[in-house]
């Protein structure tokens, strides 16, 4: 039996290598303009890192996470993404007492997801991000946007249009929440099993912060 590729996973051979390189190098580039740091965190973690992270009610926790045992019966997980690690780091390290804030930080690397193999799509894939922590000025939020339009324009991308959108403040983003429950729950029988599941989850989160909330 001939020995293949596994599905979903991709050979880069000599002359698709080299783009690789000169995309990464840009992205660096970049990030390097910005004050942005190279941090590389491990291929896996202990799964509950991206239960409590992504979370567990998200189709990347329930159905498409690389998770196995060591001979240690510990849980661990090919990472999924990569700002759950970082921020893991950021704390483990205690980062939050450098001299200089925010931290910003950026990372490059494989990741692992079990989708289903289509074009554009692998289940080992490699991702770019960044992510700047210790600050609440929002003029953060305007850097990164201003670095991924620039990484964009430096690999030669045209008609390039930047559209904002916000999730509100915690009184607008709980507002609308009990809005889509109000609304979903009397036609959750109509749903798929996946999406009962998420909302009865919703709804008992929900439950339990009113009772905290009578009891306070």
């Amino acid at each position: 039996m001939s020995i293949q590729i596994p599905r979903g996973t991709q050979d880069l051979l000599p002359g698709q290598t080299e783009i690789w390189q000169y995309i990464e190098n840009t992205a660096r580039d970049i990030c390097h303009r910005y004050q942005y740091k190279e941090i590389r965190t491990p291929i896996f973690e202990h799964t509950e890192l991206f239960l409590r992270g992504v979370g567990d009610t998200t189709d990347i926790v329930q159905k498409e996470m690389y998770s196995f045992q060591d001979r240690g019966e510990r849980n661990l997980t090919l990472r999924p993404e990569g700002t759950a690690s970082v921020v893991r780091s950021y704390i483990e390290n205690k980062m939050f007492g450098w001299a200089n804030q925010p931290v910003k930080l950026y990372y490059i690397g494989p990741m692992f997801r079990y989708e289903r193999p289509q074009a554009g799509r692998f289940r080992q894939f490699v991702q770019f991000g960044i992510e700047a922590l210790g600050s609440k000025d929002p003029g953060i939020d305007a850097e990164v946007l201003s670095l991924a339009m620039n990484l964009y324009k430096e690999l030669g991308l045209k008609k390039l249009k930047l559209v904002i959108n916000s999730l509100g403040d915690k009184e607008s983003r709980t507002a609308h929440r009990n809005a889509l429950i109000k609304h979903f729950e009397p036609r959750i029988g109509e749903f798929c099993g996946d999406c009962q599941n998420r909302l009865e989850k919703i709804l008992c989160v929900s439950w339990i912060a009113k009772r905290i909330t009578i009891t306070n």
